[in-house]
């Protein structure tokens, strides 16, 4: 696990930005360019010390939780079921699935911004370490919606849906919750996905495609390696035990289900307990539910 700097913060009396009003702010904009940009100038900022941090500070009323995540007029979101499907042998349904990954990006880079911005009282690692997250999330998104626009298209250009960020609406009130089911769940169902999305791409002969996928999944592991560590700093914090802890945020928020395979290896690599994977290749923690996020080129 890597954190942005060390130490963190240079301790100055000059009146410098705050982080997590910055994250804020990059959570707020709209304009998915704007927003690649403003976070790699936020993490920019954060390597050389450029920011103050106060990590007490109760930041979103009313008014931001109405407009969060700040996200353009499109696409259109609509339920997962209706989502029309695409065939890999079309132009037109390989571009529909590398939209489909890219929105899983957008997602992905609002949710580390939120996890920053949203929770109080943690370590100060805790929100450089999800900086960092939305950064490395930002130029997956960034690298995808560039590769899209070779193909004739552009983000928006086909419906998707907000699955993700309904969980991040579920846990908005325990960070434990968010960490549980954010990183180490959905996040984590990107591992075992990935290979499977990334051969159908290299066989349609999207080689550029490939390559992007590659690298999104080495550093997705370390994402979900820091939704591990912190869960568990959680879990020892409020004296819980963490398998039985998942299981029991699994049911109370209707989390989706884990169906295999499993990436194994990659959950390893993310910091999963040889128990923990014994404990999700038997099937024990599952819930059946109607909607999953695993891409298809009808996304």
């Amino acid at each position: 696990m890597k954190s942005l700097s060390d130490p963190i913060f240079v301790v100055s009396t000059t009146a410098l930005p705050e982080l997590r009003s910055a994250a804020l702010r990059q959570l707020l904009t709209c304009d998915p360019i704007g927003k690649v940009a403003g976070i790699a100038h936020l993490v920019a900022d954060v390597k050389r010390g450029a920011f103050t941090l106060d990590t007490s500070a109760i930041l979103i009323n009313a008014a931001e939780a109405r407009a969060i995540p700040g996200r353009p007029l499109q696409p259109e979101l609509v339920l997962p079921k209706t989502l029309k499907h695409r065939s890999m042998r079309t132009e037109e349904g390989r571009a529909a699935l590398i939209h489909a990954l890219a929105h899983i990006e957008f997602n992905a880079m609002n949710l580390a911004l939120d996890a920053v911005c949203r929770f109080v009282d943690m370590p100060d690692e805790y929100y450089t370490d999800w900086l960092s997250v939305a950064g490395e999330e930002a130029q997956h998104f960034d690298m995808l919606s560039r590769h899209l626009q070779t193909l004739g298209f552009a983000y928006g250009a086909f419906p998707a849906h907000g699955s993700m960020w309904e969980m991040a609406e579920k846990t908005q009130h325990d960070v434990l919750a968010r960490m549980a089911l954010v990183p180490r769940t959905l996040e984590a169902r990107g591992l075992d996905a990935t290979p499977a999305v990334r051969a159908k791409i290299a066989q349609a002969g999207d080689m550029a495609a490939a390559h992007i996928l590659d690298i999104i999944l080495r550093e997705e592991v370390g994402h979900v390696a820091i939704g591990n560590h912190w869960y568990n700093w959680l879990c020892m914090a409020r004296e819980l035990e963490p398998i039985a802890a998942f299981a029991d945020l699994v049911r109370e928020y209707e989390a989706p289900v884990l169906r295999g395979p499993f990436n194994i290896a990659a959950r390893r690599a993310a910091g999963f307990t040889e128990e923990e994977l014994t404990v999700l290749q038997s099937g024990w923690i599952v819930r059946p539910t109607a909607d999953t996020d695993v891409p298809t080129a009808g996304q």
